[in-house]
């Protein structure tokens, strides 16, 4: 017997064929209205899994939504401010559960002053540090949390002196350096501090994307494969905790972001700033 199909049944069993071979999550990604978040997003939509995108403003979440088709949704949230970062984590939890949230959202450190936020805090440590600390704080726990790093994290103060850049001649190279070293603290803390997620960082690799500028030398193609990779696969590679992928592979860092000591004070300086912390369990 033969059988025909229009054109609207044949995309239906696409989709049918993607959820038999995909396991589908809900999974979140912020700062992917363009970059490696949009990459990572588009991935994982091929592969059939809910998708929502996220923009700092309306505007670019729309265009997030414009270039993602298949995404869920988007939502709009500033992460350089305090105050809309927690309304962005409220409105992440009216949409329920997510699998995998992915930490993407990053500024670069070309700026020459410490370009001040509304609540006065230097923008790369607000967008890069204190905003994946405040959504982690304040969404539901998902399965499994996947943060940006960087192989400047090595070069990254692990004294955690002034933070935020009040007593120190601002740098921007070394408070994006810091910030990635926040990353991949925050990722050994929860790694530690929750039995039930899954966490780790990854270093995406100097990349020709608007912020890794038109020297970059690593390919851009491998960039945002593993964050989707871990956000979403059932090898059992990617079902570790407390690692520091490049390229799918565990890879060393900086080990005294494994050290519950500079952990704790990186929390602790955190929630002076916010007020807010870390549920334990």
């Amino acid at each position: 017997m033969n059988l025909t199909y229009d054109k609207s049944e044949k995309f239906l069993l696409c989709q049918l064929c993607r959820h038999i071979l995909y396991a589908m999550s809900n999974i979140f990604i912020t700062g992917s209205a363009g970059g490696l978040g949009q990459m990572a997003a588009r991935i994982l939509i091929n592969e059939g899994h809910n998708v929502w995108v996220h923009g700092r403003n309306e505007y670019r979440a729309e265009e997030a939504m414009s270039a993602l088709p298949g995404a869920v949704g988007a939502i709009a949230g500033d992460l350089s401010e305090i105050k809309e970062t927690v309304l962005l984590a409220c409105r992440i939890n009216r949409l329920g559960n997510f699998d995998a949230i992915i930490h993407n959202a990053g500024v670069g450190f070309c700026e020459p002053n410490r370009g001040n936020t509304r609540d006065g805090l230097p923008e790369v440590f607000a967008v890069n540090s204190l905003a994946p600390y405040l959504l982690t704080s304040l969404i539901k726990k998902p399965t499994r949390l996947i943060y940006i790093s960087s192989a400047l994290h090595f070069h990254g103060d692990i004294t955690l002196q002034d933070l935020t850049w009040e007593k120190r001649t601002w740098n921007g190279f070394q408070a994006y350096a810091d910030s990635k070293f926040h990353n991949l603290l925050l990722s050994q803390s929860i790694a530690r501090l929750w039995s039930q997620t899954i966490s780790n960082a990854v270093e995406p690799g100097w990349v020709s994307t608007k912020m890794g500028g038109p020297n970059a030398i690593d390919d851009l193609t491998k960039a945002p494969v593993t964050q989707a990779w871990l956000a979403a696969s059932n090898d059992k590679e990617a079902m570790v905790n407390g690692r520091y992928f490049y390229h799918q592979r565990a890879t060393a860092f900086n080990r005294q972001a494994a050290n519950p000591e500079i952990q704790e004070a990186y929390l602790d300086y955190c929630k002076k700033i916010t007020g807010v912390s870390i549920p334990l369990m």
